[in-house]
């Protein structure tokens, strides 16, 4: 990246301590990519007092990631602003501070998971109240999905980026031979891709029916610092009463969830060279 680099990374603000914690995972990925930070307050208070706040916040920000800060107000509903506000801007990431689990009663966070999945762009949710500066590994889940394509090239990219590890997991849950020897091969094929983009890589294959958990479970298991995963922009009406992987990884993951929106593109079933 050169010093004139317009990149952004978006970090809603509020009182949460979460909030602050996202900001402070900001700090090492403004450096790598030399993006600004843009910090966003939606409050429907418009004294002088929240604007310092905020300009306050902004300076020590600037001071410990060593890259500009701006500020911006918004009122109205805070997840619909934060989508409005990125849909501008184009951030390569927006940082969003999660503050509880998400439950089927919590309509708070059931609306911060309905703006992740329905964002045009990259979120990084973060729950966890400790992480570590920078990313090492990288957990990957894979699946047979079109989506999982995209995932591995962002892997890659971001690897190379931090010059992290990335641990490959896939989930056999099928019955069927033919299903879970095509799972197998692929997973084969994308360690096999990241290794020759010069990217450590290990693969795991596990078997069973609780995706999230065995996914989490391997995610504490090798110290990953960050998850990725692909939301879903519209759900089925069986997704809309069990909710997706997607929502309960984000739901449940101390680690960081870097979530993308899938590209709309024409299906397909052929993997024998998904790069």
């Amino acid at each position: 990246m050169t010093k004139t680099s317009t990149n952004s990374i978006l970090v809603p603000i509020d009182s949460t301590e979460q909030t602050m914690i996202a900001l402070s995972q900001s700090y090492n990925l403004a450096r790598f990519t030399n993006s600004k930070i843009v910090l966003l307050s939606v409050d429907d208070d418009k004294s002088p007092a929240v604007k310092k706040r905020l300009d306050e916040l902004a300076k020590t920000a600037s001071q410990k990631s060593g890259q500009p800060v701006e500020t911006m107000i918004r009122q109205g509903n805070v997840y619909e602003e934060i989508n409005k506000v990125a849909d501008v801007l184009n951030p390569i990431f927006i940082m969003l501070g999660l503050t509880s689990k998400l439950s089927v009663g919590n309509l708070v966070n059931k609306n911060a998971f309905k703006m992740v999945r329905e964002s045009k762009h990259p979120v990084i949710s973060i729950r966890g109240k400790s992480h570590r500066d920078g990313c090492k590994t990288i957990l990957l889940p894979v699946d047979l999905s079109k989506e999982t394509r995209e995932k591995v090239s962002k892997a890659v990219a971001l690897a190379k980026l931090f010059k992290a590890d990335i641990r490959v997991i896939s989930i056999l849950t099928q019955k069927d031979e033919d299903s879970e020897n095509r799972l197998i091969s692929y997973s084969n094929q994308v360690w096999k891709y990241i290794k020759d983009q010069g990217i450590r890589c290990t693969i795991k294959t596990l078997r069973g029916q609780d995706i999230p958990k065995m996914v989490l479970d391997y995610g504490r298991e090798v110290e990953a610092d960050l998850i990725l995963i692909m939301s879903k922009a519209e759900l089925s009406m069986k997704e809309m009463f069990i909710g997706t992987v997607a929502e309960r990884i984000i739901n449940e993951s101390e680690i960081p969830v870097l979530s993308f929106r899938p590209m709309q593109r024409k299906d397909t079933t052929v993997f024998t060279n998904p790069y």
